[in-house]
């Protein structure tokens, strides 16, 4: 590699053999995600693009380039989904539920009037002023 060329040439063929690595990990995530498609179907797709693979590659990506963009689609929303669900249920309760039981505690007689306004402003994310701490009793 002593011109320009050379390097040139050797950058164009670095570039394509990521591409085709990207195309392929794609590709294969895209096969074991697609559960409509037997296990042999799975095991020539494979060898198919070890034997020809920019060819099988770009076969796949034209048969099967709709599918495999719905199915990552719904790969993202099911992934959302989950952390959606993740973050509700760590998040625990809303501030209007906070105060809904914190009122079902004071209307029982639980807690006193001075603690429900403490809990409603811990729910609202109000600092709790002085003059409503409790006295320690």
């Amino acid at each position: 590699m002593n011109t320009f060329w050379d390097y040139l040439w050797y950058t164009i063929l670095v570039f394509a053999f990521v591409a085709y690595l990207i195309v392929l990990f794609q590709i294969i995530v895209d096969l074991f995600r697609d559960h409509s498609v037997s296990g042999v179907a799975k095991a020539v797709w494979v060898i198919a693009l070890v034997v020809l693979p920019y060819l099988t590659a770009v076969v796949y990506l034209i048969a099967r380039g709709r599918g495999m963009a719905l199915r990552t689609q719904q790969a993202q929303a099911e992934a959302k989904q989950a952390t959606d669900q993740y973050i509700r249920q760590v998040a625990g309760k809303s501030p209007a539920e906070n105060i809904a039981d914190a009122k079902a505690l004071r209307d029982s007689g639980v807690i006193t009037d001075v603690e429900f306004e403490q809990l409603k402003a811990q729910a609202l994310g109000q600092p709790v002023s002085a003059h409503n701490a409790p006295t320690g009793q």
